[in-house]
């Protein structure tokens, strides 16, 4: 390869832009962009297209003479440049197939595990609600009079932390009324055998 390109080439732009005019407009073909110097002295001469929707890209003609001929076209077309916009690499259809698979496996898994913490939620939510239903159902026990004006709670007399003393005050006077009662039973039989005991000493008397 060598890196002195011959002047002969350089100076055939007129047969280059000839050669792209058969194969394109000339109004898509712009001004001369360049060369590269390529394997056994062939010449390749750039020119700007100007295309739509090809940034980057120069219309190419290689060019190339033998011993001391005339210069003369090998090739023609359009190539991309270092800034050039390229189409992604192609891929095979396989490989794109079994990418697709790969992905949908993976949705599947993550849409499977956000049903389990759905229902997990749930079921956190049906105990809340029963909590709730327990709470409410205390709430329809109450009455109009077991509210204050400010919508708080009444304390009955002697109500401390939930508990009704007056209810423990009625057992404890149901416990005490049960003792007198007993007592009293007691001290009555203890009268009988006295006045048994005196009827007898009398008897004795007599």
């Amino acid at each position: 390869m060598s890196s002195t390109p011959d002047p002969a080439l350089l100076a055939a732009h007129d047969l280059a832009l000839a050669a792209l005019h058969e194969i394109t407009p000339a109004a898509t073909v712009g001004p001369a962009a360049g060369y590269t110097v390529e394997a056994d002295g062939v010449v390749s001469l750039r020119f700007e297209t100007t295309l739509p929707g090809y940034p980057g890209w120069f219309w190419t003609v290689s060019v190339a003479r033998v011993d001391d001929e005339e210069p003369t076209v090998l090739e023609a077309e359009l190539l991309p440049g270092d800034e050039a916009l390229l189409a992604p690499e192609w891929v095979p259809w396989a490989v794109r197939l079994a990418d697709y698979q790969a992905a949908q496996a993976a949705l599947a898994a993550e849409t499977a595990s956000g049903d389990e913490d759905h229902d997990s939620d749930e079921v956190d939510q049906d105990e809340d609600a029963d909590d709730e239903d327990d709470d409410l159902d205390d709430v329809d026990d109450l009455d109009a009079d077991d509210f204050d004006e400010d919508g708080s709670r009444l304390l009955h007399s002697g109500d401390v932390d939930g508990v009704d003393i007056d209810e423990l005050d009625d057992d404890s006077n149901d416990d005490l009324d049960s003792d007198l009662d007993d007592d009293a039973d007691d001290d009555l039989d203890s009268g009988d055998e006295d006045l048994d005991n005196a009827d007898l000493d009398n008897g004795d008397e007599d």
